[in-house]
Order: structure tokens, then sequence, then C-alpha cells
């Protein structure tokens, strides 16, 4: 039951089934499956006080050696935000299998540290421990976020020689890594080469002319995903619809905002609004701009005010800007 909350998303509801549990005493007993639901839920929640005292029951049952629970423990610290707490797990395991070591390298990744991502792969390696697919995608994840290209292209040869390269996983990684590099040939490459090809494949080719200003190119890809028969996602009209906005290309813009509901019934989310006035107030169109401001069903975040304060700025709208 608890587990089945936490992949339900309900983390909170768990917590409360794990705290009914205990007011059982002696006749139902944690287990380390139990922990780990628990610790699950804590991390979808980025709960931490409550991650920290499921930790100290962890310690007083004797389970904090038992490898599974350990990785989940990093996974739950690392989630909330306390790399250090999860390092200190980390290097107090007995054994570390490669699940600990990907827990560590996302972790790292997802809170900016990529040179310390890239540290513990080196490590990994010097300690004879064999990287899987997920410890690759961690690397290439941690070149793209501290671009740095001669690192990522060792990367991408240490994924060929170790047989990853047909991956879809990671091949969608190389293709971000490079596309971020402004690299958009190599990512071509990798696109071409792959055997299959997912809608997030699809989504970083996208992307990737989107945010180098080649927005034809990335319109033409989406008619060539179309033809293929991949179905789009909500994350590909945020790259379509940035796509036209950097290009200038509004009437494409309005078409793929309208096409989302009426033709692929996707809703319209914080970050298609956001993107809607970024192309209207590009092209000048403020006062169209403003309205889906004051019109979006989301409260407004700084990426909309940051766009529309933007848009006055390059149009001298001084009114509208104040």
């Amino acid at each position: 039951m608890i587990l089945g909350y936490v992949k339900c998303g309900q983390g909170s509801k768990a917590l409360e089934l794990f705290h009914q549990m205990q007011q059982k005493g002696e006749g139902v007993q944690s287990d380390p499956v139990t922990f780990v639901g628990v610790l699950n839920a804590c991390a979808s929640m980025a709960a931490l006080e409550e991650g920290r005292h499921a930790h100290e029951q962890i310690i007083q049952s004797g389970y904090e050696s038992v490898a599974f629970v350990g990785n989940s423990l990093i996974d739950m610290y690392a989630k909330c935000g306390s790399m250090e707490d999860a390092k200190r797990v980390f290097n107090k395991l007995p054994s570390r299998d490669v699940v600990s070591w990907n827990v560590m390298i996302f972790g790292h990744v997802k809170y900016g540290q990529g040179q310390k991502a890239l540290e513990l792969f080196r490590q990994l390696q010097e300690e004879g421990v064999q990287p899987d697919f997920m410890t690759l995608v961690g690397v290439l994840n941690a070149c793209a976020s501290v671009v740095a290209l001669e690192q990522g292209r060792r990367a991408h040869d240490w994924v060929i020689k170790s047989g990853w390269d047909s991956n879809v996983f990671v091949g969608n990684s190389l293709i971000d890594m490079y596309a971020k590099y402004g690299s958009l040939e190599d990512a071509l490459k990798v696109f071409n080469k792959m055997p299959s090809r997912d809608v997030v494949t699809w989504n970083a080719m996208i992307e990737g002319y989107a945010i180098h200003g080649h927005g034809k190119e990335a319109l033409k890809q989406f008619e060539q995903m179309h033809e293929e028969g991949v179905q789009p996602d909500d994350t590909t009209f945020v790259c379509l619809l940035s796509a036209c906005s950097h290009s200038g290309l509004v009437d494409e813009g309005l078409r793929f905002y309208s096409s989302m509901s009426t033709v692929y019934m996707i809703s319209a989310n914080l970050q298609h609004y956001t993107c809607m006035v970024d192309l209207l107030g590009r092209a000048g169109r403020l006062h169209e701009a403003e309205n889906m401001v004051l019109a979006m069903p989301y409260k407004p975040q700084v990426a909309a005010w940051r766009a529309l304060l933007g848009a006055c700025r390059i149009h001298g709208n001084v009114e509208m800007g104040e």
C-alpha cells in the first residue's frame, strides 16, 4: 500500500500509512522495503525532515548497510537538495553498486555540479565498477551542464566503445549535449544513426534548432516527426513555440498554439503561455502579449513578466513597461 501510494504520486498518504503502521506497535515491524517506500515518499515531496527521521529509524533497525536502502537514502537526500548528507551515506556504504554511483552523479547534475559528477565518474572507473546506460546518461548531462565539448566528445567515444550508442536514452542525451554546445551538425549525426527514436529524441533536435535561432529547421523537423507517425507531447510544443518566437515566425506560432488543443488534445500549460507572451511581445503585439499574461489560468511566473518587459524595452513602450 505504501509503495502503491508512492507510485501514484501520493507521498503524503504513504507517510500517513507508515505512521499508522508504527502505531500498531510490535505487531507490525518495518522491513527494508517499508523504509524504501517511505524514503521514496519523502524524496517525491522534498520532505527533508521526514527523511532524516526515517534515516534515524533505519539506523536503529540496523538496515543502513542494506545496499538498496542505502541507495534510497542517497536518492532521498539528493532529491531534497542535501548533497552533503547524500555524500555521507554514500561514503559509509560497505559496498556500492552502480546504482549508488548513478544516484550521486544525477544528484550533482541536478544541482549544477557537473564537474563533481564527472569526478565521480572517474572515481567509479578507478574502482572497477562497470557503468550502465544510466551512468552514461548522467555523465553526458554533466558534460552538457558545464559546456565542456572535449569532455563530451571523450564521453561519446566511451559510449561507442562500451556499445551503448544504440540505446535510445543515451542517444537522446548525446543529442541534448551537442545541441547545448551549439554543435547541431554532431547532434544531427547522432540523430540519423539512432536505430530507434522516441518523442524525446525529436524534442531534443527541435529544441536544439530552436535555442540557436534556426526556426525553419525546427519546423521541418516537426514535419518529419509527423510524417513518421510520432505523436508530439506538451514539450514538443514548448520547443516549437520557442523556435517560432526566436525566429519571428508569428503566424506559424499561433497556428501551433491553436493546433495543440484542437488537433493533439494537449492543454496549454504555464510554459506554453510564457512562450506565447514572448512570441507576441517580440513581434510588437504588446497588448495581445499583456492580455495573455493577464488571462492565463496560472499565476504568471518571472519568465512571463520578463518576456513582456523585454518586449516593452525592444519596442520602446515605456508606459506599459512601467
